[in-house]
Formats: structure tokens, C-alpha cells, sequence
């Protein structure tokens, strides 16, 4: 505690000069009070103002004798004892300023907790609306080529498309390599054309044709009256018969088969005709021949100088073996 025997009772702190206060010019002190109390909490504060009358009233008096206790001083003094607590509080407020900056927000435990202890901490405000956006930024520098990823999983089949339009003929390709020679169609001949010199004389045999227009290969016996095949293959055989006297009933046989019948019925006073034809494949060895067929009253079958009747055939093309050749 701070003797009342002292002029301004401020109490020098431990980082205190060793000049006096009393020594020091008014505006020193005055400014220096200043920069304390910027650091005091506002309980402090309102002590200082009210310590700072009293040293405005003490300065006063200091203007007019230096060192001796003027009547204004005096007075300060009996004002600073009628307040009884108040100056004490007052002295402590004294020492308090003395103090360093960095102490004086820490508490006094010389003094009782009313005179530094802070108040209740008020309530926190509400939260405040948040701000705007900022702008965008600039475009950063572009970044380097990234690394190459695997490939992917092979997709599903498209659907077919439409057919284009034909493009431009080509240029002709290279001729191929000449083929093996083979076997001359001329090579196979076959062929006969006979006829009647008088009427035919019986039924249901052979007609032997004793005129011969073509026979060079004697394929035709004309004993026999048949034909003969002597080369397999597709062959022709066509006949034109004149009708006189009788009714016509001709046919065509194949190894003691019958192939085809031509019936023509003959008018008085009147010569006909009765023709017919047949493709037939043949074997060799196989027979064919004309007939009459019935009895003598269809065997109207009839020739002379002036009328014929004939039989033909001949090969339309051979029955060859394929070769196994390749161009």
C-alpha cells in the first residue's frame, strides 16, 4: 500500500526510471498515462479518468510552487480522504499505470478479485449472411500430354449398311495359261438316214428300209432292220411315213420296248402322211427300230418312185468320261 504521504501518491514499478515523477514534464506524464490506459481492460479505465482529475488538479498546483503543497493540493488531498475507499481504489489505480504494458492485464493478487476481475462473457452474435462469390479465376497454363490408357473393350457389331452404288468397270485381268488339248468333237460320228423302195409287207416285225440316203458308218443293219449304238450318248431319231391304201399304226421301240405310237387314218382316194420324233439316251448296245403295230389292216405303210418313206437318227452329242486336267 502507498503511503498518503507522498504529493502525487503514484507508486514507481520495478521497470520504472530512476528519474522522479515530480521531475518529469506535465505532457510526459499526461502522455504516457495515455499509452497505459490504451491497454487497461474498462474498469481500469474509468478509475484512471478518475485519477486523472485529481493529477490535473495536482499539476495545477505544481505550476505554481515546485516541491511545496499548495492550497489546491491540500484540497486534492482532503478530497482524496473524504472519498475514503475511493482514493484508496484511486492508489491502486496509481500503481497499476506504473506498471509494464505486458503485466497489467494480468491480475493483482494483492487486491481483492472485484478490481481486476472481468465480467461474464456476453452471448455470441448471430452468424452473418455469407459472403458473395468470388470471380473466377483465370485459366491455369495447360497441363502436359497425359500418358497413352489401354485399349478398349472390342464393341459389338454394327448394323449392316446399304449396298453401295456398282463402281467402274475394272481393267481386264491377265490371260490364263492355255489349257490341255482335248478330245475333237468331230472324233464321234454317228448317224444314218434309210427308206422304203414298195410297201410294207408284214405287221409286228421290224420294218426293214432297203433304200439308204446316209449309212456311212453302218451303224444301221438294214437285215435286221434295227439300229445299233456303237458310241453312248444323246441321240435324235425322227421318221415320215406316207399313208396309202390303209389305215397307219406305227411304233417306235427301244430294246423290245415301246417308246412311242403315231395312229393316222387313211381317207379314200387320198395319199396321207404319219411322221413323228424322240430324243433318246443311248448305251452301247442298245437297239432301236420301227414297226408296224397290230394286224395287216393298219399296215398301210406305203412307197413308190414318186412317194418315200423314211427313218433317221443320228448323235447329238457323246457320253465322254471327264478328265481330271486343269488349266
Amino acid at each position: 500500500m502507498v503511503s498518503h504521504d507522498r504529493p502525487l501518491g503514484l507508486a514507481q514499478g520495478p521497470n520504472s526510471s530512476n528519474v522522479s515523477d515530480l521531475e518529469m514534464e506535465p505532457w510526459e506524464r499526461l502522455l504516457e498515462a495515455l499509452k497505459t490506459m490504451l491497454l487497461l481492460p474498462k474498469t481500469i479505465i474509468m478509475k484512471f479518468v478518475w485519477r486523472l482529475f485529481l493529477a490535473v488538479l495536482l499539476i495545477g498546483k505544481l505550476s505554481v510552487g515546485h516541491g511545496q503543497p499548495g492550497p489546491g493540493q491540500l484540497r486534492a488531498e482532503e478530497g482524496m480522504t473524504g472519498l475514503g475507499k475511493g482514493a484508496e481504489d484511486g492508489e491502486v489505480m496509481e500503481e497499476e499505470l506504473r506498471a509494464p504494458a505486458d503485466e497489467t492485464a494480468k491480475p493483482d493478487d494483492r487486491h481483492p478479485c472485484a478490481f481486476w476481475m472481468g465480467g461474464v462473457p456476453g452471448t455470441p452474435g448471430h452468424s452473418g449472411y455469407p459472403g458473395r462469390d468470388g470471380r473466377d479465376g483465370r485459366d491455369g497454363p495447360r497441363g502436359e500430354k497425359g500418358v497413352r490408357g489401354d485399349p478398349g473393350d472390342k464393341g459389338e457389331p454394327g448394323e449392316t449398311g446399304h449396298v453401295g452404288a456398282t463402281g467402274p468397270r475394272g481393267f481386264p485381268g491377265t490371260p490364263g495359261l492355255k489349257g490341255a488339248r482335248g478330245e475333237s468333237a468331230l472324233s464321234y460320228h454317228s448317224a444314218f438316214s434309210v427308206g422304203l423302195t414298195n410297201m410294207v409287207p408284214s405287221t409286228n416285225v421290224p420294218i426293214r428300209f432297203n433304200k439308204f440316203f446316209y449309212n456311212e458308218h453302218h451303224h444301221y443293219d438294214d437285215l435286221s432292220g434295227k439300229f445299233r449304238c456303237m458310241l453312248p450318248g444323246v441321240y435324235f431319231f425322227t421318221y415320215h411315213l406316207t399313208v396309202y391304201t390303209k389305215d397307219v399304226k406305227v411304233s417306235l421301240y427301244k430294246n423290245d420296248k415301246t417308246v412311242m405310237f403315231t395312229y393316222d387314218q387313211y381317207v379314200e382316194r387320198n395319199v396321207d402322211q404319219a411322221s413323228g420324233s424322240v430324243v433318246l439316251r443311248l448305251k452301247a448296245g442298245d437297239e432301236v427300230w420301227l414297226q408296224v403295230y397290230g394286224e395287216e389292216n393298219v399296215g398301210g405303210v406305203y412307197a413308190d418312185n414318186n412317194n418315200d418313206s423314211t427313218f433317221s437318227g443320228f448323235l447329238l452329242y457323246p457320253d465322254v468320261p471327264q478328265t481330271d486336267s486343269r488349266r
